[in-house]
């Protein structure tokens, strides 16, 4: 009778085991990517995910045009199929941005960003994918619409939270590819149609992240799909390389167009919609340029934080200001962040793979 038992204890238990060895071997890599999520500072956390970023399965099954249609594979994806999480709902909204691009003394290149919004907390995603490259983006949770005041704090909203694999604002990866993703000078949307894969304007940019080493590349990968615009507003890319080659990507009438800058806010750059957007009281751009053109193209990292702090936003009444501010260091891949312009308080995070 004890062998019995011992025998049936023992098989209970093998059971157990491996039950727990494949709920960890489906669930293992997002569980630790939500438990990795920590607070910085106010308004700004950071999480680590290593393994399958879900990629795949979304250009598979044709991609997703819409935040329904991303909300759902996000909510496939992060339940395995076994439940449903509450989705996200994106609002049409409008945020400002800057960027610059310049090299260093030693011919290095950094690119420098502010994210403009009315409310935002950043979370800062190191993602290590199974398939592609090492990167560190950012996005703003508050587009998830999770509700007022979610934030990624206990395990059930930093798992939630793992939406950032699919979605970005801004990044670097360990090429030295660097993208931000910023309001054109208008409401046009764009739609592309055909037959490639569909993605949207901050999943593409997840997408480039991970599989882009140079602008050249990058601007392949958009003419490999079919791009449709987040929140209803007109978008556009500054992308820069480790080369020091840097573009602003516009679309004009569902197609793509591409302007060499080293400069991107607000409005469109492209000669066919040059300066719509462009409001009389807005500056920024001028401002950068011309601190780009005082240095001769030339900036160390401190003249060039020194630059987009320039025209960081300060807060006001029902705007917050600049969210936050990212320096990234294209040549020895790495990003320098600067939460809600406290510019006395960096964050850096250097990319493992380089």
């Amino acid at each position: 009778m004890k062998k019995l038992l011992k025998i049936t204890a023992l098989t209970i238990l093998g059971l157990l085991v491996l039950v727990v060895v494949c709920v960890w071997a489906t669930f293992g890599s997002l569980v630790k990517g939500a438990m990795s999520v920590q607070k910085l500072d106010e308004g700004i956390y950071y999480m680590e995910y290593r393994g399958d970023d879900g990629f795949d399965e979304v250009l598979k099954n044709g991609g997703c045009e819409s935040a329904n249609d991303l909300s759902e594979h996000i909510i496939r994806f992060l339940s395995k199929g076994y439940y449903s999480l509450p989705a996200a709902n994106p609002q049409k909204s409008d945020y400002g941005c800057s960027t610059l691009t310049a090299r260093t003394p030693d011919g290095g290149v950094l690119m420098g960003r502010n994210f403009d919004f009315y409310s935002g907390t950043a979370m800062i995603l190191h993602t290590l994918p199974n398939k592609g490259y090492e990167s560190v983006s950012t996005f703003n949770i508050n587009l998830f619409g999770f509700g007022d005041g979610w934030l990624p704090e206990g395990f059930a909203n930093q798992y939630m939270a793992l939406s950032c694999l699919f979605v970005a604002l801004d990044g670097v990866n360990e090429k030295g590819f660097a993208i931000a993703d910023l309001i054109a000078g208008d409401t046009a949307v764009t739609n592309q149609r055909t037959d490639k894969p569909d993605l949207t304007t901050t999943m593409a940019l997840r997408y480039l992240l991970t599989n882009a080493a140079s602008v050249d590349e990058a601007l392949e990968l958009l003419r490999s799909i079919d791009m449709h615009s987040d929140i209803g507003a007109a978008h556009h890319y500054a992308m820069s390389d480790a080369s020091g080659r840097s573009v602003v990507v516009e679309y004009v009438d569902n197609q793509m167009v591409i302007t060499e800058t080293q400069a991107v806010t607000n409005h469109y750059l492209c000669e066919q919609k040059r300066n719509v957007g462009l409001l009389p009281f807005d500056n920024r751009y001028n401002v950068l340029c011309e601190q780009y053109n005082q240095a001769t193209g030339v900036m160390t990292q401190q003249t060039l934080t020194e630059a987009i702090k320039s025209v960081s936003q300060p807060s006001s009444d029902n705007f917050w200001g600049t969210i936050w501010t990212a320096v990234m260091d294209l040549s020895h891949p790495s990003v320098t962040y600067y939460s809600r312009r406290n510019f006395d308080k960096p964050f850096k995070f250097e990319l493992e793979r380089k």
